[in-house]
This record gives C-alpha cells, structure tokens and sequence, in this order.
C-alpha cells in the first residue's frame, strides 16, 4: 500500500503545470479529460516528481469555497514536503525561475530545509537528508 495522488486546488490547470513542470521538474504523468460529480467538463491533471513517488492531482477550484481554500489549503502551515538529493543544486534554479522561500536554507537534525511558496501561496519545505 502506498499514497498515490493529494489533491491540490489550483485556480487554473495550466499555469499549475507550467509550475510544476518547467520550475519544479515535475513529470505531467496524466492530463485527461474528465467529468464532475454532476456532469461538468474538468480535467484529470497528475504531477509527479521525476523518478515516481506521490503525485500531485491539480485540481481546478469549483465554487467560492474552493476557491477561498487555493493558496491556504494548509493554513498557513508547511504542507508539502519536496525531497531532493542535492539540496544546493536546486535552490538556485528555483530562486531564478521566480520561487519565493520564505526561509534561508538551514541545517537541521534531519537535514537540510528552506520553506517556499508554490504559484498560489502553500508553504513547502524543501529538504535533502545530510550527506553521509
């Protein structure tokens, strides 16, 4: 058993992508489409980070209290967690492709972190394991 998809409620499909994909190096692994519990035209849209694991279903807000949620789905909290395997490699890419971290890098007891903003305002962090 493992977790496959999380939702996370976006505003518009293609801008989510273009974020996840062309900043975050995400792989699309699915965009279909697909229909709402009442018949309404969406999308089926899944991200995962490259080499498999969790993936993110972008979910496009439907209604107000949707759309209320995009960018505080976590309130206010760290979310999502993106591992890499090397840290320093990533951060300046993400810094010139327009990710606002709302920490500098720091070493903790579990490795490294900085938290960010993803397109629409979740906090994640940003950790890779302390080499060994």
């Amino acid at each position: 058993m493992h977790l496959d998809l999380v939702s996370l409620i976006v505003p518009d499909y293609d801008e989510a992508i273009r974020f996840f994909v062309d900043v975050l190096g995400f792989e699309l692994a699915e965009d279909s489409p697909s229909q709402t519990n009442d018949g309404r035209p969406k999308r089926w849209v899944v991200v995962r980070p490259a080499g498999g694991g969790t993936g993110l279903l972008l979910a496009r807000a439907d209604g107000e209290r949707q759309e209320r949620a995009v960018g505080d789905q976590f309130a206010g909290r760290v979310g999502l967690f993106l591992r890499v395997d090397d840290f320093d490699a990533c951060v300046d890419p993400m810094r010139a492709a327009g990710v606002r971290f709302l920490s500098e890098p720091r070493t903790e007891p579990y490795g490294r972190v900085a938290v960010f903003l993803d397109l629409v305002g979740n906090r994640w962090d940003l950790l890779s394991q302390h080499p060994a």
